[in-house]
């Protein structure tokens, strides 16, 4: 017994001390202004979506991954690709249907236009009882947003009689066809007190479609390969804008070359230490700032069952309110995941608090929220003063503004706070859904 729990200890003092080297020889001051300098240069030209330079952007992070020794993203997380084949680039494309005309009568008579929005991606429908759509009411007293969205994912061909208490912002869920995935479905809302037994409206719109791609990258578990944690962050930015004394790219080096750099250097760590029994998903979304679309459709291509954790990163390239060796989670009271991290960090001197700025919603602000809203314990870590933060969505979001030494030791903390998820040894509880608003 005596011989057995000696070995038992080397080994805990060997593979703690491994992860020490292997922390401060991968997440250093000089890798993390490598990655920065890269993602945030002026010929970076602020990363907007659709643009060449995002485009550079995702195939540097993909370099990145790839020298890591990840695997790339399987192809059933791919499912837009249109091919079978293995990339870290998660290709998908966003519809965006410009509204045309439409005709709608019911039960003999033609109804005004303004009181019937059609969601689709389709150039042109007929919607009658006959096209095989489904009838169903929207009553009052209701989310509004919340129930619609629920027949736009449905799958399903409906007409939706909305109730007429609806009308101050009916005209609204225009809105919803603004950038949207493909749809194999058409949803007819119309605002009324009537349930027609007959119905006929025709739709048409022009179709613009647009591609996108997330960059992910995968460490396999040993003993837990079907539960996933996630590290991620967004790497697009706001590109380039009205000039300020001369300058006029949007860097976006804390918003988010920082969670991105952070997700690399955790990728090459973990990857080092190879103990990980969880598999581990490194996942750099798109189109953050514009809509979320690179996490929604990341979100859509597994089970949220299975994930255990995701670490969503976002602006650590400054000190937080509390100052160095500090940083807070959005939603912390929401899960035990916090409280996890703290309890891997004891005796390093790194706190982690609760988001100080609850009134601005950041927990369903950031890339988390799609997730969070399935019952993941998702959070965001930040360092961000938004209350008094001065270079946020500015051109001088630049490197030279961050402190890079407190960055590394915040990348250090993450990696420490989450080994015991990452290990399966703890699993952080869900978060409660009928809670979140």
């Amino acid at each position: 017994m005596k011989k057995i729990t000696t070995t038992w200890l080397l080994l805990f003092v060997t593979t703690f001390l491994f992860a020490q080297t292997s922390t401060e020889q991968i997440i250093n001051t000089k890798e993390v202004e490598r990655i920065e300098r890269v993602l945030a240069a002026d010929d970076m030209k602020g990363r907007r979506v659709f643009s060449p330079e995002i485009d550079k952007a995702a195939d540097f992070i993909a370099s990145e991954f790839k020298a890591a020794g990840l695997q790339t993203c399987p192809p059933d997380w791919n499912k837009q690709a249109g091919n079978n084949s293995s990339t870290y680039r998660q290709e998908f494309t966003i519809v965006s249907p410009r509204f045309k005309g439409l005709t709608a009568v019911f039960d003999g008579q033609t109804e005004d236009a303004k009181n019937v929005v059609v969601v689709t991606t389709q150039p042109s429908i007929t919607a009658d009882e006959k096209a095989g759509y489904e009838k169903a009411k929207l009553a009052a007293g209701a989310n509004l947003f919340a129930e619609a969205q629920k027949y736009i994912r449905s799958g399903k061909n409906y007409l939706v009689l909305v109730d007429t208490s609806y009308s101050k912002n009916f005209a609204r869920l225009a809105l919803l066809k603004r950038g949207m995935f493909a749809m194999s479905n058409s949803v007819v809302f119309v605002l009324t007190t009537k349930d027609p037994a007959t119905y006929k409206v025709e739709a048409e719109h022009d179709i613009t479609e647009q591609k996108l791609a997330n960059v992910v990258g995968v460490l396999p578990g040993k003993s837990k390969k079907d539960e996933y944690v996630i590290f991620s962050g967004h790497y697009d930015h706001i590109g380039i804008g009205k000039p300020v004394d001369g300058d006029s790219i949007f860097n976006g080096a804390n918003d988010d070359a920082a969670g991105i750099t952070a997700v690399i250097l955790l990728a090459k760590y973990y990857k080092a230490l190879n103990n990980n029994e969880r598999t581990i998903i490194f996942a750099t979304f798109t189109a953050e700032e514009s809509g979320g679309y690179g996490a929604q459709y990341f979100s859509r291509q597994f089970d949220p069952a299975k994930v255990a954790a995701m670490f969503n990163i976002e602006m650590i390239g400054t000190e937080s309110k509390w100052g160095k060796n500090s940083a807070y989670i959005t939603g912390y009271e929401k899960t035990d995941m916090g409280a996890i991290m703290q309890k891997n960090l004891a005796g390093t001197g790194f706190t982690f608090h609760p988001d100080p700025y609850t009134d601005q919603n950041l927990f369903y602000r950031s890339d988390n929220a799609t997730l969070a809203r399935l019952g993941v314990p998702a959070h965001t870590i930040s360092t961000s003063k938004m209350d008094s933060e001065p270079n946020y969505h500015k051109v001088s979001d630049e490197v030279e503004t961050l402190d890079l030494d407190n960055m590394t030791m915040i990348i250090k903390s993450i990696a420490l706070s989450a080994r015991s998820i990452v290990s399966g040894k703890d699993s952080p509880t869900r978060v409660k859904v009928d809670e979140l608003r």
